[in-house]
């Protein structure tokens, strides 16, 4: 009680009772009363009642020091002839109340720090799940519903502390905006997908008509061909058939003539004539075989014209083929490309997407390293993305 008592009596420190007090080592029994009554207990610090004992005790250590710096200070300016020994007493008992000061308030100022620190982390949390709506235009349907699993798999609980209810909004609003946008863009790309296959179908069908003209011309060429081949094959036959002919009738005439020729010289010699009527007979037998071999080679003829009619249909008909697979592997190589490329332009759309949100991500917080909320530092970076701020632009 006495000590408590002597803590008190710090205010009423005066010039009377000055010359006792400010000594050398005068002031070290009020420190060390102080230093005893806000070191004495240990406050809860969970509790709003311990964190404000805390802050009394800071305080009362405060308003001692003042208690007994003014007096001082008052006994000083009157006693010139004491300076150096007040001083140096005042200096360190003000070192030292600081000191104690701080030290008695250091575990309030550590759990004010980590309080800040952790609704920091609650609030970055909270911001993380809104950061999957900013820029929604052109993010394709597979981004958006890893977007969506990402939200779904965070999880409510204590772990959120005050900030659950917070966190809730954010998630049933971040999963709302998603879900419309994923809605949005899987109609969008069916109607994508629907246009592609329709042109892709036309395409297809106009190949198809290309084709079947090619196949038409070629076969008509073909027929044409082959038709003109039989014909000139016909009336080479037919030519040599009357050569033949014509050969026969004149071999004919001429033996006729030799026959008449060998009557008139048979009155000559009943010999003559006997050996002119066998060379006679011979030579019909010779003739007879040159037209029958004319015959032979006219149809041996025929029948290669018809080989060969064959053959170049055969032929004409595999060129077809051949033109027709060819127009096949052009348009699936045609439709493979443009597949890919409409791959590579979506991959290129969510590539252009990631690095502007980094972009945007990375103006956000050097403007809030100019203590600007988040909140107000997102607006700004949106304002300036979309041009709304004149001579001002960020560059992607």
């Amino acid at each position: 009680m006495s000590e408590a008592k002597q803590v008190i009596t710090i205010d009423d420190i005066s010039a009377d009772n000055a010359p006792t007090i400010y000594v050398a080592g005068g002031l070290d029994k009020f420190f060390a009363a102080v230093e005893k009554e806000v070191t004495g207990e240990v406050p809860d610090l969970t509790t709003a009642k311990g964190r404000a004992r805390i802050a009394s005790l800071a305080a009362k250590v405060s308003s001692s020091k003042a208690a007994v710096e003014k007096p001082g200070r008052d006994y000083l300016r009157k006693l010139k002839e004491m300076p150096k020994v007040i001083e140096v007493e005042l200096a360190a008992w003000v070192k030292k109340m600081d000191a104690l000061r701080d030290t008695t308030r250091k575990p309030l100022n550590d759990w004010e720090t980590e309080q800040q620190a952790r609704k920091d982390r609650h609030v970055d949390a909270v911001q993380a799940i809104h950061d999957f709506c900013i820029d929604l235009a052109d993010v394709s349907a597979s981004v958006l519903l890893e977007s969506i699993a990402s939200v779904e798999a965070v999880q409510m609980g204590d772990h959120w502390e005050e900030f659950e209810t917070e966190a809730a909004r954010a998630k049933e609003s971040t999963l709302v905006k998603l879900r419309a946008a994923l809605t949005a863009r899987q109609q969008y790309e069916a109607e994508q997908a629907e246009l592609i296959r329709l042109r892709a179908e036309s395409e297809a069908q106009a190949q198809r008509d290309r084709e079947a003209q090619i196949a038409r011309e070629a076969e008509e060429r073909a027929k044409a061909d082959a038709d003109l081949a039989a014909k000139l094959e016909r009336e080479a036959v037919a030519q040599r058939e009357k050569d033949a002919k014509d050969a026969a009738e004149k071999r004919e005439l001429e033996l006729k003539w030799k026959a008449e020729q060998s009557e008139r010289l048979a009155i000559q010699a009943k010999a003559d004539q006997l050996a002119a009527e066998q060379r006679a007979t011979q030579q019909q037998i010779r003739d007879q075989q040159l037209h029958d071999q004319a015959i032979a080679d006219a149809e041996a003829a025929r029948i290669a014209t018809e080989q060969r009619a064959e053959q170049y249909r055969i032929n004409a008909a595999k060129a077809q083929a051949a033109a027709v697979e060819k127009a096949r592997l052009d348009e699936q190589a045609r439709q493979e490309a443009e597949a890919a490329e409409v791959i590579r332009q979506q991959k290129a759309r969510q590539a252009d997407v990631a690095h502007k949100s980094k972009i945007l991500g990375e103006a956000k917080q050097a403007i809030m390293s100019m203590n600007v909320s988040e909140e107000l530092a997102k607006a700004i970076v949106l304002k300036i993305a979309r041009g709304e701020v004149p001579n001002v632009t960020i560059t992607f």
